[in-house]
């Protein structure tokens, strides 16, 4: 029996192929719905979408836009906080628990503060502590950030060196201070040394930590693209770990400014200038209170504003060019 092909009827639908070469169904004998796959068409590569892509993408830059603008909460809540504390130590302080030279009020704290500056011992202290620990820091940085991708890229380096850098960081750095003090007597080196012994470790981990989470891919593509193992590390490895390194870094500047602090208080002396912990020692040596707190306000202030200008608009900025700013809580 011949296969004729049955004709088909005015209903049944057409498989078509457009300009685009995608397959469309028409409905022979139904001008209707002719018309409306026609408008249709012509809506998915006309202007009119167009217009309202741009129009979308514009909505979604002013949205960016109205973010970038100042949030007065970010100011604001900090400095309410600040007069919260500020008002329960007077509160304390005028129920009259401790004498006012074992307790001293922040009205004498502040004054305290104004006599040091008058006497330019303020300026003096903040200067040397801020000059050792920045440049302790960057030579940290600098050490630390080859040795980490080293032993991040090299298996058989990490599993010898990585416990002996994961105890060193948790080890308190105050611990060096003696050994320090021996090597290189009451010089700034033994200020250094510990602020290295420190921020090193921290910085390390932090980098190794953020190569653990690159995923595989990255390291896939840079092979295929004939990268070497130094184009590998910094072009590839080191830019793609930047969320895990810049914890590093935050955390090795905590380790390195507190171990730069007990540097000070304990190595007094011999050619080492006078720093913010050498103002702590004499405040406790005198034992006045005031001293004791103006110079603990003072390493906690310099801590916070390292913090607000230095690293929380880097963060803020590496967050936002990754898309994952607006599920931050910063």
């Amino acid at each position: 029996m011949p296969n004729n092909p049955t004709p088909l009827a005015e209903s049944d639908p057409v498989v078509e192929a457009d300009e685009t070469g995608i397959s469309t169904s028409s409905i022979t004998g139904q001008p209707e719905t002719r018309k409306v796959h026609a408008a249709l068409t012509r809506s998915s590569t006309g202007h009119e979408d167009l217009r309202e892509l741009e129009a979308g993408l514009d909505s979604l830059q002013s949205d960016a836009a109205r973010k970038h603008r100042i949030d007065w909460s970010r100011v604001l809540l900090p400095v309410a906080a600040l007069v919260v504390l500020v008002l329960v130590w007077q509160f304390y302080v005028s129920l009259g628990v401790k004498r006012r030279d074992l307790v001293p009020g922040p009205l004498d704290v502040l004054g305290q503060i104004g006599a040091l500056w008058g006497e330019a011992k303020l300026q003096e202290a903040v200067w040397t502590s801020l000059q050792r620990g920045l440049v302790g820091f960057l030579i940290s940085v600098a050490i630390a950030t080859p040795v980490g991708l080293l032993l991040a890229q090299v298996a058989p380096l990490r599993r010898a060196f990585g416990p002996l850098i994961s105890g060193l960081q948790v080890l308190p750095s105050v611990a060096w201070v003696p050994a320090a003090i021996i090597w290189f007597g009451l010089t700034d080196a033994t200020v250094y040394f510990v602020v290295f012994m420190g921020a090193i470790p921290s910085i390390i981990n932090g980098l190794i930590s953020g190569v653990d989470q690159i995923p595989p891919q990255y390291r896939r593509v840079g092979t295929v693209l004939g990268a070497n193992r130094f184009q590998m590390a910094v072009q590839i490895i080191l830019p793609a770990a930047l969320p895990g390194y810049l914890s590093g870094l935050k955390q090795g500047w905590a380790f390195s400014w507190r171990s730069l602090m007990a540097a000070e208080i304990i190595a007094v002396g011999g050619t080492i200038g006078f720093g913010l912990g050498s103002l702590l020692d004499q405040g406790r040596v005198l034992s006045d209170m005031t001293v004791v707190m103006a110079a603990i306000l003072l390493i906690l202030a310099v801590g916070i504003l390292i913090e607000l200008l230095v690293f929380a608009p880097i963060e803020k900025r590496l967050l936002r060019s990754r898309g994952l700013l607006s599920g931050s809580t910063r």
